[in-house]
């Protein structure tokens, strides 16, 4: 494989990896904390870093779709052109995700709400999002590890 060829899928696994890290962060730091937010403390824990992460993620996002593509395009004639179909499908499917099941809870977070009721159920469904959000996100990890994997296996497997 020409080097230039493995930095782009190691890019594509380190965004993956990115995502995946984000994952379990929410999963087990941030929605542990989420029965203790209320109007008045949620707006500085929850907004401004939503806001910076959507801005990062972005970016991100674009670079993890044309490395997938390229990925795609020199693995569509291997047996492994399955793993670039798999990432790129969940990518696309959290990305449409967050578009149009997150971001309106984000906007309406970030405007100011002032119910506890109203912002527990807006955070419960925002959570709720989010992990089937972070399923997928495993799952375009997973195939990445598992191409790198088998690249693996196939180097060493003549010694």
């Amino acid at each position: 494989m020409p080097r230039l060829l493995a930095l782009n899928n190691a890019v594509l696994f380190l965004c993956c990896s990115i995502y995946l890290g984000t994952g379990v962060s929410l999963i087990f730091f941030q929605f542990p904390v989420e029965p203790q937010l209320t109007p008045e403390n949620y707006y500085l824990i929850f907004v401004d870093p939503v806001r910076r992460a959507t801005e990062f993620f972005t970016s991100m996002t674009l670079v993890m779709l044309a490395t997938g593509a390229l990925m795609l395009a020199t693995e569509w004639f291997s047996g492994l052109r399955w793993v670039p179909i798999l990432v790129l499908g969940g990518l696309i499917a959290s990305t449409l995700l967050t578009l149009y099941g997150i971001f309106p809870h984000n906007k309406a977070l970030a405007a100011g709400i002032d119910d506890p009721r109203q912002l527990a159920e807006t955070f419960a469904v925002w959570a709720n999002l989010n992990r089937i959000r972070v399923s997928l996100w495993c799952v375009q990890w997973t195939a990445m590890m598992i191409y790198f994997y088998k690249l693996a296996i196939r180097a060493r497997a003549d010694r």
